[in-house]
């Protein structure tokens, strides 16, 4: 595996490995989330892109507002790519929270021959105890990324830490 590949990975684990007592980090691993890949409804139907984009990702809260994430899937090119990045989460109405993916990503052979690229895709989540829906609108750009919106289901399997507001 390439330095370009292992990039995020390193950040991720040096991002999560602050010490805290083990009492801490078993609550905050009963938080994170894990997801599958991504269904993507591609805007441009007759350019025989795949839909079904399977992988294995993460999403760690941090707070009401914010959680990191990273992960790897099968791409819409039917390429291999990564992100690394952090929601920002700062709405919520009628239980549904909005805002952003801000992050990069990487393996798309149209657009910088597949090299990492920054993004910033609008987001809404769905979140109940252990399972979770984020909804993305991934802009179409020119030939090179092409426009969708994602789906992407998430399972935890702890209990979410109580908001201030119970």
């Amino acid at each position: 595996m390439s330095w370009r590949r292992r990039a995020p990975w390193l950040l991720l684990a040096l991002a999560a490995s602050p010490g805290t007592s083990l009492a801490q980090e078993a609550s905050a691993l009963s938080q994170i989330w894990i997801n599958p890949g991504f269904y993507s409804y591609h805007f441009d139907r007759d350019k025989n892109l795949e839909d079904a984009n399977p992988g294995l990702g993460i999403e760690w809260p941090i707070n009401a507002q914010w959680s990191f994430t990273a992960g790897a899937f099968r791409n819409s090119d039917r390429e291999r790519s990564n992100y690394i990045g952090a929601y920002f989460m700062p709405f919520e109405w009628q239980g549904v929270k909005f805002g952003a993916a801000l992050g990069v990503f990487d393996g798309y052979p149209n657009y910088r021959g597949g090299d990492w690229f920054p993004a910033v895709i609008p987001t809404a989540a769905i979140e109940w105890r252990h399972w979770g829906l984020n909804i993305g609108f991934i802009p179409p750009y020119k030939d090179r990324l092409h426009g969708a919106i994602s789906f992407q289901l998430k399972a935890r399997f702890g209990a979410p830490a109580p908001s201030a507001d119970q």
